[in-house]
C-alpha cells in the first residue's frame, strides 16, 4: 500500500518537487528502490528511525520526475 499511496501522491506533484514516506514494512526497502527504479522519480535518501509503536520506520525522500 505506501507504494500506491506513494505514486498516487506523486501523480499530482509537479516534476522536480520532493516527497517523504515512512514505512514500517521492511520490504518497503526493496519495494521503494524498485519503484524509484523503474519510473522517471529519484530515492535521494533512504534511512530508519527508531519508533516505541513498531520498532523501525523506514524514512524515503522521493524527487519527482519529468
Amino acid at each position: 500500500m505506501p507504494i500506491l499511496r506513494t505514486r498516487a501522491l506523486l501523480d499530482r506533484m509537479e516534476p522536480g518537487e520532493e516527497l517523504v514516506v515512512q514505512a514500517t514494512d521492511p520490504a518497503s526497502v526493496i519495494d521503494f528502490k524498485h519503484f524509484c527504479n523503474t519510473t522517471d522519480n529519484a530515492l535521494l535518501s533512504h534511512e530508519t528511525q527508531p519508533d516505541e509503536v513498531h520498532k523501525t520506520v523506514f524514512v524515503y525522500r522521493i524527487r519527482r520526475g519529468g
